[in-house]
């Protein structure tokens, strides 16, 4: 019978082209606004690692002294040179990663090209295999280059295909800041949205093309970027950071169980109310843990005028489907001479309202199509803007999906009430009036 229904669709449809151009291009308005909207919302509030980011931790801790002090108020977002590498060497997580961002100036080999600029993470070895950081070429450094502060580095894969043109570098030197290091690794493409684990350069930023480990960027005075907060005597100058009372630097935790995660702010609480006696805390114990979806959330990573958004273009939709229901109305009980001939040779109410909806959905399915196409139309739009998360502005399976599931629930609910109301006529009416 469906097939029947449908052919008996496409008949009607044809026969007022305009009417029908109307209700698709309804839809597909409405459609295209609301799944332009909703994909930027669904990337930009997507998971950056998905089943890893549950055993990822974000540990705080409040070194400051008492003013400004606000008993229940949130720990700084960053930590101390001191306690992060105390927390770093105490090793009570699976794997843990100290770091900070900053921009490097790079010497190319060839002479035919300048020296430039590079984004740069200065961070400890666990970064890489705790977030699962893909590799094209060679691997990450090791703890003991961290110790021995040793000039090695890992690049970006879009830095690789700069610089070497896209050839294995591993074991070769790329000279940052007038020094040499060798190349140990080279990332394949990598970007997480958002740049959870530093959101201090921008939430959804693009990766760094250099990584440098930690203590070889302090002791070659590497320029360093983002967000410090100090309070008494405060930092002294940025030579003198490991023993500021400053916070600067991020520090994550992998934790592969809920009974680690509860040890460790345990351990988080202990250490906060060891400092405290050693003097060096003022302030009473103040410890946060958030795992990865957490931080996030506490952050509000997501612009607020996205949400705001979506919820315009979802009303905008909505004023479509009113339209649509109207127009539909218009066209089905203009059928009423028609229909009450099919109610008259035999077929039953659920038979014709059956019909009807097949011919909504055929409608939704056509304004699906082109409002798909309105919403790459959008995107391509939204990927023009100057905005940090432009980029990332792509319809993925999942979305494409679901703008034909919205297309076709938008057209059926559209079409309940006219199939309803041509329903309810008597056909013995019909037939007498025609």
């Amino acid at each position: 019978m469906f097939h029947y229904y449908l052919d008996l669709a496409l008949r009607s449809l044809k026969r007022n082209k305009m009417l029908t151009a109307l209700m698709v291009l309804a839809i597909a308005l409405g459609i295209g606004a609301s799944m332009t909207t909703l994909t930027v919302l669904h990337v930009l509030s997507g998971d950056p690692l998905p089943g890893r980011s549950a055993q990822l931790y974000y540990p705080q801790l409040d070194p400051q002294d008492m003013d400004g002090y606000r008993e229940g108020g949130d720990p700084p977002a960053q930590v101390s040179w001191i306690d992060g590498m105390n927390l770093l060497r105490a090793k009570r997580a699976d794997r843990q990663a100290l770091m900070t961002g900053g921009a490097v100036p790079i010497q190319p080999a060839q002479a035919s090209m300048e020296p430039f600029f590079e984004d740069a993470r200065y961070t400890t070895a666990d970064f890489f295999p705790m977030f699962d950081v893909p590799f094209l070429y060679g691997r990450g450094w090791g703890g003991a280059d961290d110790e021995a502060k040793a000039r090695v580095v890992v690049i970006s894969r879009k830095l690789n295909d700069k610089l070497f043109g896209g050839k294995d570098s591993t074991g070769q030197t790329l000279r940052i800041n007038d020094a040499a290091f060798r190349i140990v690794g080279v990332l394949d493409s990598w970007r997480p949205a958002p740049h959870f684990y530093d959101l201090n350069t921008g939430s959804y930023s693009d990766n760094e093309g250099v990584f440098v480990p930690l203590a070889t960027s302090r002791d070659l005075k590497l320029s360093r970027n983002g967000s410090m907060d100090c309070w008494g005597k405060g930092s002294g100058g940025e030579d003198n950071l490991e023993a500021a009372t400053c916070v600067w630097l991020q520090f994550w935790v992998r934790l592969d169980s809920p009974a680690k995660a509860a040890a460790y702010m345990d351990y988080l609480l202990h250490y906060s109310q060891e400092q405290k006696a050693l003097g060096r805390f003022v302030r009473p114990p103040n410890v946060r843990l958030n795992d990865l979806m957490g931080w996030l959330d506490v952050n509000k990573v997501v612009p607020g005028d996205v949400r705001l958004q979506v919820w315009l273009a979802f009303g905008f939709l909505l004023v479509c489907l009113v339209n649509t229901v109207g127009l539909m109305l218009a066209k089905f009980l203009r059928r009423g001479p028609e229909l009450g001939v099919r109610r008259a040779l035999g077929a039953s109410r659920h038979a014709v309202f059956a019909q009807l909806l097949v011919e909504a959905g055929t409608i939704g399915l056509a304004g699906g199509i082109a409002g798909l196409l309105l919403s790459l139309l959008g995107l391509w739009l939204v990927r023009k803007q100057p905005s940090d998360y432009a980029a990332l502005a792509h319809l993925d399976v999942a979305m494409l999906l679901v703008t034909f599931l919205l297309a076709l629930a938008a057209s059926l609910l559209a079409g309940l009430l006219p199939a309803w109301r041509a329903c309810q006529v008597t056909p013995a009416l019909q037939l007498k009036s025609n």
